[in-house]
């Protein structure tokens, strides 16, 4: 049986990066079902003054290729039996330069490392996972401000799908995408239209295709992103039935977020989207397909959240405790569940 020891990526968050070891190995635990073997011995090891996840198992050349997108995997070495380490090469999904992910910075932005460790956690919950490293998944976040979740589902090859209320946020995406692409000499076509329902205007529908070289463009081997700009629970006549294969968003935490409420007022209360948009999302979701939700604990109980989903026909997953703080008024935890079928 092989050791390993894979060194963490810093963090700019302080505080995340305090935790991230511990989500870490939450995370790692996830992957082992789509590994030819599951690993074992997962814990947290300081070599050299260093922060590490240590493990023992055989890893296959793919299963490699699967860890080489723990969301914060940095590198990953073997332990000889002089206690050396011997490189191991990642070969994450990395379809785009990382600056699609860095650049974008506003208020209100979710953490890198967690986007991505969510999305993970949601894809290896759903029955797609054994396609994780092939593509063609569809990524759907309802509630997507600027993109974060989109683009890292566009970093890994995926389509993307999102749902934004907030039309400047929607414009703002859509500059910075377009921006992008032409800086990147990406081929790319990018179109924001009105899109109606029952002959009135519904929503707008920011519709932008793309490829990650001329090579993959002539191919046919593009990537599609669409995002509506219209109102999370209220999708019929918007999307069709069973698009996406998985659903992924990040709650208003109730503090600086918000979500409007049936009588057009701010609500900070998550829950109160969350069942107003759950029968919404579930129909837009593919039988297998998995939800992976975040949120702040301190406004909303997690036995809440559990019974909302389940209402909703969901199987919870099980995780490890991947409750954290993010800063004073801020406990984020994660629940993933997955559709029948």
């Amino acid at each position: 049986m092989s050791r390993y020891a894979l060194l963490l990526a810093p963090s700019a968050n302080r505080v995340y990066a305090d935790q991230a070891g511990r989500l870490s190995l939450a995370e790692l635990a996830a992957f082992s079902p789509v590994l030819s073997a599951p690993v074992a011995d997962l814990e947290e090891t300081t070599i050299g003054g260093v922060g590490y996840l240590t493990f023992t198992g055989e890893l296959t050349p793919r299963d490699v290729a699967y860890l080489s997108n723990l969301s914060a995997g940095y590198a990953l070495f073997e332990r000889t039996a002089d206690e050396l380490l011997r490189p191991v090469t990642l070969e994450p999904l990395a379809r785009y330069d990382s600056d699609l992910i860095t650049i974008p910075k506003y208020a209100g932005k979710t953490n890198e490392q967690f986007t991505k460790m969510l999305l993970n956690l949601t894809v290896l919950a759903s029955a797609s996972a054994p396609r994780m490293l092939d593509g063609h998944l569809t990524v759907c976040d309802p509630l997507a401000g600027r993109g974060t979740t989109l683009n890292q589902a566009l970093m890994y090859g995926y389509d993307a799908l999102g749902v934004e209320i907030d039309g400047k946020d929607v414009e703002a995406y859509k500059l910075f995408l377009q921006t992008w692409l032409k800086r990147k000499r990406l081929k790319h076509t990018a179109d924001l239209v009105p899109v109606r329902r029952q002959g009135r205007k519904a929503a707008r529908r920011l519709e932008i295709t793309m490829a990650a070289s001329k090579e993959d463009h002539k191919a046919g081997d593009v990537q599609k992103l669409t995002v509506l700009n219209t109102d999370t629970t209220q999708l019929d006549g918007l999307l069709k039935n069973n698009v996406a294969d998985i659903l992924v968003a990040d709650l208003p935490y109730g503090v600086a977020h918000g979500s409007y409420d049936d009588e057009g007022g701010m609500s900070r209360r998550p829950l109160d989207l969350l069942e107003r948009a759950m029968p919404e999302w579930v129909r837009v979701l593919r039988k297998g397909g998995a939800v992976g939700l975040s949120w702040n604990t301190k406004v909303a109980k997690r036995e809440l959240a559990e019974d909302i989903l389940l209402a909703n026909g969901l199987e919870l997953v099980e995780h490890d405790n991947l409750s954290h703080r993010v800063d004073q008024g801020i406990e984020r935890d994660v629940v993933v569940a997955r559709k029948p079928g």
